[in-house]
């Protein structure tokens, strides 16, 4: 295995150190992995989740609330459309959660047995019939132009809210809440379903307060040299909608000349931390203008302990807003407080709000988006959740996977939650999860829970014979495109478990893959995965012609097609593949190292850095670390169920004046070849805490060893 170690520059090392107080191991694996610019580096440093992106960022988030705010008014009836997936799940019972506490009757629909993903006819045919008079996606609905249409002929409205990527030709609903959407104002593509929903909850409750389409107007001023220095910006849902700073001599810039009095002169209050301060020195600047201050700082005290008795100035030397800010102005600061301030005094928007973040967590991490930006806030704040049991109805299901009481982690929620959510969905009974986590009843909660486990069982149990029977299939598919591509087609696999097996199939050959199953005399469905160098969305576009239906992700995609179609889109494919952009296996195992650690940096405050970059995922990978010249003590071999002839490795690291446990997955054969106890050797591994007997320990997990040379 080739050990590669990430690069970096020690000039963006000693800035990193400098401006966000970091010790030197973070500072070089910030600089390795490229995350050096703020607006990238504070959602590894910041768990609040005021640092979250403004919902009203999105072009139609007003529209929206309108929409739902009107339905309030007028009590109408609410349907959910969501998705048989964890994400699809969550992001429903999330839905359903809100705005039935706001008063609405809201009912959800989600595919059952072998409905197709998305809205059909006849589940908009039976919402008109039940009454429904505005209907909300989630997790979906961004390419279903006919049937929104449909259903406006019918007098339904729709809402939507997905993270797919869009078609050239949006549906015609009344607002369409999808960051994915080019030009649509959002500054982050990457949200889950139910991060989207998550988003459209805040900026619901925020529109359920007196500041909703407010504005504001912040201003500070300050001395320059023989200046004055005044700033103001526009506020309008919390968002800056306009900024203006001007530099006046006293005495030589006249008021009618004045960009910022022209600003400030639109009948809208002033709002200052200080308002005898900021009247003074406008005074001096503007002798005769009359501009009526608001003084913030009583409010802010009441709630904001940390500004009492403290200047703008001296806060901004001490604020996390301004620490990430472009301008780094005291205006940033006073802004950063103003938000602070209205999220304080609406606990809906802050302590409450936080209570959805659980589901959020656990969508985020099972649809596998990326592990950056506002995602990190939000899964960190979801296992703070999690951890404390805020939801009653997800007690039973973390309690029969031993959760309780345990440190979370996105490994605890891939591996042991999502799994049984899922398992639903792929069985075609999601709305025993959506239940689940909507009951306010403990023992339906835990009957539910039940059931998610053995439909688990029944999942996995069917996977593991499906793959049996597709292991030739597979092989034959691999080497027929060149070693580029795999595509299987089983008419006797479930559609349940297509996503799973083209998920195992891109492990185990490294390939684009591809699973295609019958379900219906009428209907075939696919499943597509993909490394992050290849994009399934783009692949399936050039074969459009053949589907139904198709959408997903970058790295996963989805289709349907009739069964007529089924074998002249196989051979379109397996005769354009070798003129597509898909990626072959790599030749040569590559281990990236983020970072060699000395003896003095590896002692028990390493965990501190580790855990800085949690939560681990997509495109955030675990730490890896390499030591030189440590020994091998203790080494001993633990049975492999899986696979008797690779045992495990259990052994100690000593380093330094430390001894670490550690294990090696899978490596009996290298003892006594590569390396044996008593060896000096250089490691590659990972650090975390392993949770064994109620008891937590830190654990190496080796990558890879070597003699030491």
């Amino acid at each position: 295995m080739k050990w590669t170690s990430r690069t970096f520059s020690y000039s963006d090392i000693g800035v990193l150190q400098e401006r966000y107080n970091l010790d030197l191991v973070s500072a070089k694996v910030f600089a390795g992995r490229g995350i050096t610019d703020a607006s990238r580096i504070k959602f590894y440093l910041e768990n609040d989740i005021s640092f979250l992106h403004n919902p009203f960022l999105f072009d139609d988030m007003e529209t929206f609330c309108d929409r739902i705010l009107s339905a309030v008014e007028d009590k109408e009836k609410v349907r959910i459309f969501g998705d048989r997936d964890v994400d699809g799940i969550t992001s429903t019972a999330l839905f359903v959660e809100e705005l039935s506490r706001l008063g609405l009757e809201t009912s959800y629909t989600v595919p059952l047995g072998d409905e197709p993903y998305g809205l059909t006819k006849e589940n908009i045919d039976k919402a008109v019939n039940d009454g429904i008079t505005l209907a909300i996606t989630v997790d979906c609905g961004i390419s279903c132009f006919e049937e929104i249409n449909y259903a406006r002929s019918k007098g339904l409205d729709f809402l939507v809210t997905d993270h797919h990527l869009p078609s050239e030709i949006l549906p015609p609903a009344c607002a369409v809440i999808d960051p994915k959407i080019c030009g649509c104002g959002y500054p982050f593509a990457d949200l889950a379903g139910c991060g989207v929903v998550a988003k459209c909850i805040w900026a619901l409750r925020f529109a359920m307060t007196d500041l909703y389409k407010e504005t504001f107007l912040l201003l500070h001023t300050l001395p320059g040299n023989g200046t004055i220095i005044i700033e103001a910006v526009k506020l309008e849902n919390l968002l800056v909608t306009d900024r203006v700073s001007e530099e006046v001599v006293p005495g030589v810039l006249s008021q009618q000349n004045s960009r910022l009095i022209n600003f400030l002169n639109c009948n809208l209050p002033v709002f200052v931390l200080d308002s005898e301060t900021e009247t003074n020195l406008l005074r001096k600047a503007f002798p005769k203008a009359e501009i009526a201050l608001c003084d913030l700082r009583t409010g802010f005290e009441r709630v904001i302990p940390s500004v009492r008795g403290k200047s703008l100035f001296a806060l901004s030397e001490r604020s996390r807003f301004a620490l990430y800010s472009q301008t780094k102005s005291e205006l940033d600061t006073l802004i950063g407080l103003f938000g602070a301030w209205v999220r304080a005094c609406n606990p809906s928007l802050y302590k409450e709000y936080l209570k959805v973040t659980d589901l959020v967590a656990i969508g985020t991490i099972s649809d596998m988006m990326p592990m950056e930006d506002e995602n990190r806030i939000f899964v960190k704040n979801g296992f703070r959740q999690l951890e404390l049991s805020s939801r009653e109805s997800l007690i039973p299901c973390m309690s029969i996977q031993n959760l309780l009481g345990k440190r979370l982690s996105a490994t605890d929620i891939g591996w042991q939650v999502s799994p049984l959510i899922n398992a639903a969905g792929r069985l075609g009974q999601p709305d025993i999860a959506v239940d689940m986590i909507l009951s306010s009843d403990r023992g339906k909660a835990l009957e539910n829970a039940q059931l998610l486990v053995k439909l688990n069982d029944k999942r996995k149990k069917l996977g593991e014979d499906c793959w049996e029977r597709l292991q030739v299939q597979a092989k034959k598919s691999y080497e027929k495109s060149g070693t580029k591509f795999v595509m299987v087609s089983d008419e006797k696999i479930p559609r349940g478990i297509t996503g799973i097996l083209a998920t195992r199939l891109l492990k185990a050959f490294r390939v684009p893959s591809m699973v295609i199953a019958r379900i219906s005399d009428n209907r075939v469905v696919g499943s597509m995965r993909s490394s992050e160098d290849f994009n399934c969305h783009e692949f399936l576009s050039c074969f459009s012609e053949y589907f139904d239906d198709f959408g997903g992700h970058a790295c996963a995609g989805g289709f349907t097609l009739s069964p007529d179609k089924v074998d002249g889109f196989i051979k379109a494919v397996e005769e354009n593949i070798e003129y597509l952009d898909c990626p072959g296996q790599e030749a040569t195992d590559e281990l990236v190292i983020d970072t060699s650690l000395s003896e003095d940096q590896f002692t028990l405050k390493i965990m501190d850095v580790v855990e800085k970059f949690e939560p681990y995922g997509e495109q955030n990978g675990p730490l890896v670390f390499m030591i030189e010249n440590a020994r091998i003590e203790n080494l001993t071999s633990m049975k492999n169920q899986k696979n008797p002839a690779e045992n495990h490795l259990k052994m100690q690291i000593s380093f330094g004046s430390y001894k670490w446990p550690a294990v090696y997955w899978a490596a009996s054969r290298k003892a006594g070849e590569q390396f044996n106890d008593g060896d000096i050797v250089d490691v590659v591994f990972r650090l975390g805490r392993n949770w064994y007997r109620n008891q937590e320990n830190i654990q190496l997990t080796i990558a890879d060893m070597r003699r030491h040379t």
